[in-house]
Formats: structure tokens, sequence, C-alpha cells
């Protein structure tokens, strides 16, 4: 399995170049897993539904499962949040896993900016940031800058740059 992420400030569009880059990876053979970090509260069940009804009533794990797929839910219940490397040693082996958020992780990742969001680019204090897709040029960037709507660019990028689980293991030190 190999690593990579996509970092970037809420609003430049890392979930419509990921679902963008899932298909262009596709149709170059690779199996594609993704992990998604939310900073706020998330819910994917709905009131009313068996499920939410066990998770209310304190179950810790809640496993769902049908003909076309299952899902494991977890409660923390004040535990700590997992870690970018507990939830990649969860996830089933494929090809390449493609990070969206955990921007402060030391894993390889490509910079999504997006000029109209009025925010700063991240990659000039982040060294990690091996690549920027974006809709301005960065002349200075000091690494490669392509379109935000040129996917094959960005595959390119990625299957270049991404970065073996063993080296992101091996860079988030002694497990804690």
């Amino acid at each position: 399995m190999r690593v990579i992420g996509l970092a970037g400030w809420s609003g430049a569009g890392k979930t419509t170049v990921l679902t963008r880059l899932i298909p262009e990876l596709g149709r170059r053979g690779l199996s594609v897993s993704t992990i998604k970090h939310a900073h706020h509260a998330f819910d994917l069940d709905t009131p009313g539904k068996d499920s939410f009804a066990h998770r209310e009533a304190g179950a810790r794990e809640v496993l769902i499962s049908s003909e076309r797929r299952w899902a494991l839910m977890r409660e923390l219940r004040g535990e700590p949040e997992a870690s970018m490397i507990d939830l990649l040693a969860r996830l089933s082996p494929v090809d390449l896993v493609i990070v969206e958020g955990f921007k402060r992780q030391p894993h390889a990742k490509i910079e999504i900016h997006r000029s109209a969001n009025g925010k700063p680019p991240l990659h000039p204090g982040d060294e990690t940031i091996v690549a920027i897709a974006s809709d301005q040029a960065f002349p200075e960037a000091g690494r490669p800058v392509v379109g935000l709507d040129d996917m094959a660019a960005i595959a390119d990028i990625i299957l270049d740059r991404a970065q073996p689980l063993v080296a992101v293991l091996a860079q988030a030190g002694p497990a804690k």
C-alpha cells in the first residue's frame, strides 16, 4: 500500500478533486481507499433506524451489514481521537490510500488551493507538501504546480510521490 494526502483549507475543493481522481486512478488499474478527517462531530446514521438506536443506547461499536456493504461505527465515548496511523491499520490492503485532511501529519501531501477561497497557501511552511493543484501559478513554489482540473497530471504526481505505508508508519514513530 502507498499513501498520499490532499491538504488545503475548507472550501478549496479537496473532495471535488478526490471524487474526480478516484475514477482516473481506477482507469489506471489502481485500487483506492480513502480516509477523511472531520474537524467536528458527524453522523452517518439516521435517527429512527435500529443502528442509531443501538449507538444511542450506548453500544461502543455498531456494525451494519447488507448484501452490498458493511460499515463499522465506533463511539469513542471520551477516548482520544484515533490517529491517522491507527486508521490506516484498519484498512484492507489496496494499491493506494488517499488521505483527505490530517494536514499536520508528516505524510506526503498535495496542496489543493483555490484563489477564490481567499486563504493563504499552505506550502510555504510545509515541507511535506510535494506538489500543488491550484487555479493560480506559484512560480516560487519549488515543487510541481498543476491545474485544479488536470486530473491526469494530479494522478501522475500521486503515482510518483505516494509513499509506501511502511515509510508513513516510520515517520509517525513508535505506537503510542
